[in-house]
C-alpha cells in the first residue's frame, strides 16, 4: 500500500490575540484548542505549519485596567500577557509563535501599513463623532444602539459614549462592492454559513468610512511621523493594530522573508462570533487596499454557557479552563470541548456531561475496547502481536472502517467540524466493540485459536490506527496508546497510517489509558 497523501502542502493558522484586560478563560482556551487540534493533525499529515496565537495589548480598555490594578500599562501587559502563554503550556498547545502587539516588529508592521495605506489614498485626516464602546472597542452607528433603561447601549450590552476628536479614517465606504464580490468569487471565505449571511447583510446595509486612530489616550501603536494634522498625538485605533499582529507575526514588511514567502496569506483564522466583523469586512478591505493577499477562510465559532447560563462576571459562572483541567484531566477536557457541541454554534458546558462523556465514550468505549483486546492479547499469544490467517469479510469490514478514518477525519478538520470528525472516530470504536461481541474470541480460544488470532490481531490493529488518529485532540492518550501496541516513535505519522503491525512484536503489560471519573463523595461512600 501508499502512504496516504497530504492534502495541504503549507497551512498558516491563527486565533485572534486574546486582550489581556483579565485572565484567561474557557472561551480563549476554546478556540486555541481547536487550532490546536488542525495544527497537530495537519503535522502528523506531513503538512508544513505555522500557528500562531498571542496578546492583544493596546487600548482604552487596557489602560483603564492597567490603572485600576495600580499599575503601568506595560508592566500590566508583561503580567496578564504571561497568563495566556502559561495557559498554552498547561492545555499542551503547539503554537510555532506568540506574538504581542508592544513587540518593536509588531510597531514595525503596523506603521509599515499605515504608510502604504496613506501613499495609495486609502486613509485620510478628518474629525470623529460618534458613539464609542471603550469594552467592545467599536464604534457603533446610531441605528444600531439599544435603548435601555439606563440610556443606550451598544448591540452587545456595552456602554456606549459619544467621542468627537481628530481621526484618521480607513475609506472602507469604497469597498462594500468589492467586498460584496470577494464573498461571492469564494463562498467559503466566512465559515459557517450562518455567519456569513450576517456579513452580506451588515455589508449591503452600506458601509462607513472607518476612523482608525484616536487621540483622546496614548496607550497604543504610534501614527508614524511625518504625516499632516498633529500626528503626534495619533495612535491607531486598536483593530488597526491587533488585525495587523497576523503579518507581524511573518516579519512584515520584509515581503521577501522566508516566513512571508512560506506561509501569507493565512489558510485560517479562528475567531469567536463576536468579532467576526472586524475579521470578516475590516481586515479584508485593508488587505486588499493594500495590495496585499487575502486570507482564505474565517471561521467564527459560538460561545459557552455555564450549566444553562450565560456566563459573566457578574454571575461569579466564570469557567477557568485550569480548574477544569486539575479536576478532570487535561485530554478528556480537550476531547469534550470539540466533542460535545457542534463546532460554530454555541453550547452549553455541564459538569454531568463532561463526566458522561468521560465515562462512556472514553473508559467504557475506547478505554474499554483496548484494554480487553490488549489483556487477551496478553493472556492468549503470549503477549506479542498474533500471526493473523485469511480475512474473513468481516474482519475487512473491520479493517476498512478504521483506515477510512484518515480521509474522512481531515476532511471534517479542513472544514472545522471537529465534532463530526470525532463523531467518524466514534463509530469506529463502536464499530469494533461490536466486532468483538459478534466474534468473541474468548470462545474461539477453545474453538479456533487460529481464528482467535486472526481476530485479535484486526483489533489490535484498529486500536493502532485508533492511537494515530486522536493524537491530535488527545496527544498524551494517543500515545499511550501506541505505546501499548509497540508503535514506534518514528512510526506514529500519517504516512504510516496504512502500514501494518507486525506479527511477533513484543507488547508490553496492558494498562488503562481512561479511567472513570468518580467524584471524592462517591469514593468514600464506596470505600
Amino acid at each position: 500500500m501508499t502512504a496516504p497523501q497530504s492534502a495541504v502542502a503549507r497551512y498558516y493558522l491563527t486565533t485572534p490575540i486574546y486582550y489581556v484586560n483579565d485572565k484567561p478563560h474557557i472561551g480563549h482556551a476554546y478556540t486555541t484548542l481547536a487550532c490546536d487540534v488542525l495544527a497537530r493533525f495537519l503535522r502528523l499529515d506531513g503538512t508544513q505549519v505555522h500557528f500562531l496565537t498571542g496578546t492583544d495589548e493596546h487600548g482604552q480598555k487596557v489602560e483603564k485596567s492597567a490603572a485600576a490594578a495600580g499599575m503601568e500599562p506595560k508592566a500590566f501587559t508583561d503580567k496578564v500577557s504571561q497568563n495566556f502563554r502559561d495557559l498554552a503550556v498547561r492545555m499542551n498547545f503547539t503554537n510555532d509563535d506568540f506574538i504581542r502587539t508592544t513587540e518593536s516588529r509588531h510597531y514595525a508592521a503596523c506603521q509599515a501599513l499605515w504608510t502604504r495605506l496613506m501613499d495609495k489614498g486609502e486613509i485620510y485626516l478628518g474629525a470623529y463623532e460618534g458613539w464609542y464602546a471603550i469594552r467592545d472597542e467599536a464604534y457603533y452607528a446610531e441605528s444600531e444602539l439599544i435603548d435601555t433603561p439606563t440610556g443606550k447601549k451598544a448591540p452587545t450590552g456595552a456602554e456606549v459614549e459619544w467621542v468627537t476628536e481628530p481621526s484618521y479614517f480607513f475609506r472602507l465606504s469604497t469597498w462594500g462592492d468589492k467586498l460584496l464580490a470577494f464573498y461571492e468569487a469564494n463562498p467559503d471565505f466566512i465559515a459557517p454559513r450562518s455567519r456569513r449571511n450576517e456579513v452580506l447583510s451588515f455589508v449591503k446595509s452600506g458601509l462607513q468610512d472607518l476612523s482608525v486612530s484616536r487621540t483622546s489616550f496614548s496607550w497604543g501603536v504610534p501614527v508614524p511621523k511625518g504625516l499632516e494634522g498633529g500626528d503626534d498625538k495619533h495612535i491607531m485605533y486598536v483593530w488597526f493594530d491587533a488585525l495587523t499582529n497576523y503579518l507581524s507575526a511573518l516579519g512584515y514588511p520584509d515581503e521577501n522573508g522566508a516566513l512571508y514567502k512560506d506561509f501569507w496569506p493565512p489558510a485560517l483564522h479562528m475567531v469567536g462570533k463576536d468579532i467576526l466583523r472586524f475579521h470578516a469586512v475590516f481586515w479584508p478591505a485593508f488587505l486588499m487596499a493594500a495590495d496585499l493577499p487575502v486570507p482564505g477562510r474565517v471561521f467564527a465559532h459560538g460561545w459557552w454557557t455555564n450549566e444553562g447560563q450565560k456566563i459573566s462576571k457578574s454571575l461569579g459562572n466564570v469557567i477557568d479552563p485550569l480548574v477544569l483541567i486539575d479536576t478532570y484531566g487535561l485530554d478528556p477536557v480537550r476531547y469534550f470541548l470539540l466533542r460535545e457541541i457542534s463546532f460554530g454554534n454555541d453550547g452549553d458546558f455541564s459538569h454531568a456531561q463532561m463526566v458522561k462523556r468521560i465515562n462512556t465514550d472514553l473508559a467504557n468505549d475506547l478505554g474499554n475496547l483496548a484494554q480487553r483486546v490488549l489483556s487477551m492479547i496478553a493472556k492468549n499469544c503470549g503477549g506479542t502481536v498474533p500471526t493473523p490467517g485469511a480475512f474473513t469479510e468481516a474482519d475487512h469490514e473491520m479493517l476498512n472502517a478504521a483506515a477510512a478514518l484518515h480521509d474522512s477525519v481531515r476532511a471534517s478538520f479542513l472544514e472545522q467540524a471537529f465534532h463530526r470528525g470525532l463523531e467518524a472516530i466514534w463509530d469506529v470504536v463502536v464499530a469494533a466493540n461490536r466486532y468483538v461481541d459478534q466474534q468473541a474470541p474468548w470462545t474461539l480460544r477453545k474453538t479456533d485459536f487460529a481464528r482467535m488470532e486472526t481476530v485479535l490481531y484486526v483489533l489490535a490493529e484498529v486500536v493502532r490506527q485508533l492511537g494515530l488518529i486522536v493524537q491530535p485532540v488527545m496527544p498524551a492518550s494517543g500515545e499511550k496508546l501506541l505505546d501499548q501496541v509497540a508503535v514506534a516513535q518514528g512510526a506514529r505519522s500519517f504516512a504510516d497510517y496504512t502500514s501494518r503491525l507486525v506479527p511477533g512484536t513484543a507488547l508490553p503489560a496492558p494498562q488503562g489509558v481512561f479511567p472513570r471519573w468518580v467524584a471524592e463523595a462517591e469514593e468514600g461512600a464506596a470505600s
